[in-house]
């Protein structure tokens, strides 16, 4: 019988936010001992309320720490990163409406609820 190989992302889906890895890419995490650190960067794919601008992205905004549920009795952080892109022609600055994700029905209340934290 043929192992089947492992899916990473799916063992990590289990520990974030349901929906959190179809926006955002895990890039680090950090065994602090008491706790444990995720970093997350939001992925490059232009939101598709501006599909229709021709927009760039360019870098993040601020990094952001949010206290996540417990993963054996270790508190977690997410270190989130926001992309934001801009129009190359008036140079107006745009990010992801999380309000038109999380009203959407792609992702559920935990992850809409997580981020609301992020505004």
């Amino acid at each position: 019988m043929k192992k089947k190989a492992i899916d990473y992302k799916d063992i990590l889906s289990m520990f974030l936010p349901k929906g959190m890895l179809d926006y955002f890419d895990f890039t680090d995490y950090s065994d602090m001992g008491d706790y444990y650190i995720f970093s997350l960067e939001e992925k490059n794919s232009i939101p598709d309320e501006y599909s229709s601008l021709p927009i760039v992205s360019k870098g993040f905004y601020p990094t952001i720490t949010v206290t996540d549920f417990p993963v054996r009795d270790r508190t977690v952080y997410l270190k989130v990163r926001r992309r934001r892109w801009e129009d190359k022609q008036t140079g107006k600055t745009y990010s992801r409406d999380w309000k038109l994700v999380a009203d959407g029905t792609r992702i559920t209340a935990e992850f809409g609820s997580f981020l609301k934290e992020l505004h």
